[in-house]
């Protein structure tokens, strides 16, 4: 009787953005490259989603916008995000200020990119952080 193998979990990427479209082409770029991608707008939606669709499974991958609404900072989402999880959780900051989170992201292990992001550039983070094979 032969053993039947199952496919590895696709890696699971939570994309906290306030911007629809920026939403969509991030997370059909992430599925593209086989990823599987929860999107939300906020941290508390994040969680939400993770747990209703993904049965509180962990990312292996945080990315997130710097500016988010209502005044939090995607330095917060991801922390809170982090918070939730007993192990640590890789994240990706993508900021449109080249002069906002400099000092205050080298010391909490944030990958930096600043937009314009093109695809080989957020290609290449992902591979950083782990989360997509060379």
């Amino acid at each position: 009787m032969k053993a039947t193998r199952t496919a590895p979990a696709a890696k699971l990427v939570v994309v906290i953005e306030d911007d629809p479209l920026v939403v969509e082409a991030t997370g059909g770029l992430l599925h593209s490259w086989g990823c599987d991608v929860v999107t939300a707008k906020s941290c508390d939606e994040a969680l939400a989603n993770l747990a209703e669709t993904k049965a509180g499974r962990r990312p292996d991958l945080i990315v997130s916008d710097y500016q988010l609404s209502r005044g939090l900072t995607g330095v917060d989402a991801i922390e809170r995000l982090r918070s939730a999880f007993p192990n640590p959780i890789a994240a990706l900051l993508i900021s449109g200020d080249a002069s906002s989170p400099r000092c205050e992201v080298g010391s909490r292990e944030y990958h930096l990119l600043y937009k314009p992001v093109n695809a080989e550039r957020f290609h290449a983070a992902l591979v950083d952080a782990s989360v997509l094979g060379r």
